[in-house]
């Protein structure tokens, strides 16, 4: 099965639906930003890397400096699949941020998406 077509999109084409998602519902690329930083560990400065290299999706989790420890905490439903049943490790990771940025452009408390395990 060839791969899917997603994973050789640049995130430098797939960033600006990101943004028109969060400001068209009155939210900031800080918030974008900090839910990205959350989900892969890029900071600002490589957020724009990855956006001036034009890296692949594949590339951009491959080479995420650290991937959150509590990714497995994200559950729901994005493209009508339950993030936590997707069987392709990066598909996951690609629905995962999708999941991250949807919540941020419902309003959901920041504390709430970026989420932690219990106490």
């Amino acid at each position: 099965m060839a791969p899917h077509r997603i994973f050789g999109m640049t995130f430098a084409s797939i960033y600006p639906h990101y943004v028109a998602k969060v400001e068209r519902k009155g939210h900031t690329v800080e918030e974008l930003h900090t839910v990205i930083t959350w989900l892969t560990g890029y900071d600002e400065a490589g957020i724009a890397q990855t956006l001036a290299d034009e890296r692949t999706m594949e590339d951009f989790f491959a080479q995420a400096p650290a991937m959150n420890p509590h990714t497995g905490l994200i559950t729901g439903v994005i493209c009508g699949v339950r993030v936590e049943e997707i069987e392709d490790p990066l598909m996951q990771q690609i629905r995962w941020m999708d999941k991250l940025v949807d919540e941020v452009a419902r309003g959901k408390k920041m504390t709430s998406i970026l989420r932690a395990p219990a106490a």
